[in-house]
């Protein structure tokens, strides 16, 4: 599908990459990882054509065609969602009109034209086309691209322009996925979704028909979807055959194998180079020196992959809470109409680390601030014994002071007892040398995320609320903030759409909807499980609610309070008859409705092949009415596409 022949590329003089040889088969899911700056988007944009490389070439199959979505920077306005979306369908919109214009040209062109058969016969065609490319359920899969994506209904009819910067990363994303290039380069594409939204994606990739190069620094998104790691590193690309969390045992074991052979190497190179001080200016030995002197030259020098520089650092002691840290007791929060939360009760406990799930919008980030002191409307918010606070919001970076340097940003807060520790702090967070002198305007996204997080290290506390703390960190960032987080021996409370993270750090989640909460005790597997059983059973519930008895007693007994253990086992059980219930009926409709689709295509193959018979349109009715059973059996089969695309979903 596509090869690099000895690539290279240079920066003033510098060498990004060079002689790169690489090949991506058909099919392929391949992530592209290594230290920032190392140049992964750099090569992505050279295969997408929008960057020259300093030497070499680009070969793909032939016929494929490559597209690219950056990580940030599009913007589109002008047009409505849904038909910026649809435009994305250029060549099946093309066909479409000549289809409707050669459909037209039958309709006026009398029945024993000379040209009639030969147009009658291109309208077959292009039917055939635009049935095989997808014609008839392209607007279908627009719209299960753009909900997907979390583009509600509603969204369709409004102008992009009217999107902020991450949902026009979004549009951009949909507009990518619906043209189904051979070759499909994304760049961080998960930067703008929700956690709902990451799921989809990862099931629209894991079955995408063509070839998939990304970068991501989300740990579980690139698991779940590549199967194939390349690793950019010492100005060259290096295969790994496996997952990513494979790949970094891997790695490690690889690096282990370089420093001992590069050790065993370096001991035979000293004995050698010693020999040759020793003998150099001894006539009788010198022809072994010479020979000494050429098995050095020979040798190819063993080069060890630098250690890759990490955030160092642990949270301070926490001060001692009581058992009750944080509690909100019938609390709502409203913005003018729009009721957030409504009437929610939350008991944070010593110790918990919380993890506040729900879509986009859904009130996450409010719930996050209403915690943290914010305003709200109704009911109280109850602080425990003993409790220091600490909040990093989901703009702390954008607060700094983009005047100040790194270091006067760290001193403006800090204790007159953490001054002289200010230069170590900022040196666990990568700024050292005169990168603490930099302005805070001129820092990147995550090196602003880290200096806001190094500010944390202040002040000890014993409650901290965390919005999106993991954004714009790279993926061994985020491991170390994991395992600082891990060890914090306080309380935390955080919202994060790295999947991974919330998994590692989480001891419950509460999910945030429609103004309510919803506690799941365990981590994000665990809430996935149960969230997959709950909507299995509301289901089997809704069906069977008619056989209750009168008045809802039945319902009403179900839903008295039991034993957790006992509901969680009952609840279980019940799920496991629930979910091989579902799965037996969706194959068994499957089934139906793809035979439905088969008998139709056939009857429609029959009907198209008498239409094509010489004089067929001689009888004006027998023409119409098969032009009218010819409609019909379309919008039938439209339909049906439609039906099957909603049960494999």
């Amino acid at each position: 599908m596509l090869q690099l022949i000895n690539l290279s590329k240079d920066f003033a003089g510098n060498p990004l990459f060079t002689h790169i040889s690489w090949h991506l088969k058909k099919g392929e899911r391949v992530a592209l990882v290594g230290e920032n700056g190392a140049g992964k988007s750099t090569l992505m944009r050279i295969i997408a054509g929008e960057a020259e490389a300093s030497s070499g070439e680009i070969q793909f199959a032939r016929g494929a065609r490559a597209a690219y979505l950056p990580q940030d920077g599009i913007v589109t306005s002008g047009r409505r969602l849904f038909h910026e979306a649809r435009s994305a369908l250029s060549e099946l919109l093309v066909l479409e009109e000549e289809l409707h214009r050669v459909g037209q040209e039958l309709e006026r062109l009398p029945h024993d034209a000379a040209e009639h058969d030969t147009l009658l016969h291109r309208y077959g065609d292009l039917q055939d086309q635009f049935r095989s490319r997808g014609g008839y359920t392209m607007e279908a899969e627009i719209g299960a691209v753009l909900k997907g994506l979390g583009f509600s209904q509603d969204d369709w009819h409004r102008d992009c322009g009217e999107f902020s910067g991450g949902w026009q990363m979004r549009i951009a994303l949909a507009r990518l996925l619906l043209q189904k290039p051979d070759v499909l380069l994304l760049d961080e594409p998960t930067n703008h979704l929700d956690i709902e939204a990451r799921n989809w994606l990862e099931g629209y990739l894991c079955t995408y028909p063509g070839s998939v190069i990304l970068v991501s620094h989300d740990r579980f998104f690139m698991d779940q979807v590549c199967s194939r790691i390349a690793e950019v590193w010492n100005h060259t690309l290096t295969d790994y055959h496996c997952s990513y969390s494979r790949y970094l045992v891997q790695r490690e074991e690889r690096v282990a194998t370089l420093r001992e052979a590069k050790r065993r190497q370096d001991e035979e190179i000293e004995k050698t180079e010693d020999f040759i001080r020793r003998f150099r200016y001894q006539a009788n030995k010198a022809s072994l020196v010479q020979s000494r002197i050429k098995q050095l030259e020979k040798i190819e020098r063993i080069v060890l992959p630098p250690e890759r520089k990490r955030i160092r650092f642990h949270f301070p002691d926490a001060p001692k809470s009581g058992k009750t840290v944080l509690e909100l007791k019938g609390l709502t929060k409203a913005y003018g109409s729009h009721t957030v939360l409504n009437r929610i009760d939350l008991t944070i406990e010593k110790g918990e680390r919380v993890a506040l799930v729900g879509h986009n919008g859904a009130g996450k980030s409010t719930l996050m601030a209403v915690l943290a002191g914010a305003d709200h409307q109704g009911g109280e918010r109850v602080m425990g014994h003993n409790v220091h606070m600490d909040y990093f919001a989901q703009d702390q970076a954008n607060v700094l002071d983009a005047a100040r340097s790194a270091y006067d940003e760290l001193y403006a807060d800090a204790p007159y007892d953490m001054v002289p520790k200010l230069r170590d702090i900022l040196g666990a967070f990568l700024f050292s040398g005169d990168d603490i002198h930099k302005r805070v305007g001129v820092l990147s996204g995550g090196e602003r995320n880290r200096l806001a997080l190094a500010k944390m290290l202040l002040r000890p506390s014993n409650l901290l609320l965390m919005d999106e703390p993991t954004n714009h960190l790279d993926l061994f960032s985020k491991e170390v903030l994991l395992e600082a987080l891990r060890s914090f021996d306080g309380t935390v409370v955080f919202v994060s759409h790295d999947r991974y993270f919330v998994n590692g750090l989480a001891t419950r989640i509460v999910e945030v909807e429609a103004g309510r909460l919803e506690n799941y005790f365990g981590d994000y597997e665990y809430y996935l499980e149960k969230k997959q059983g709950v909507a299995v059973l509301a289901t089997a519930g809704a069906a069977e609610g008619k056989s209750q008895e009168p008045g809802g007693t039945a319902a009403a007994a179900s839903l008295q309070p039991l034993d957790p253990l006992k509901k969680e086992r009952l609840r279980d059980r019940e799920e496991q008859k629930r979910l091989k219930k579902e799965e037996q009926a969706r194959q068994k409709k499957m089934g139906e409705v793809e035979a439905a689709i088969s008998r139709i295509e056939r009857e429609m193959a029959r009907l198209e092949e008498e239409m094509g018979q010489p004089g067929f349109f001689e009888d004006a009715e027998r023409g119409r009415a098969a032009g009218e059973r010819h409609a019909e059996l379309n919008s039938q089969l439209e339909g049906l596409y439609q039906e099957w695309e909603g049960l494999s979903a």
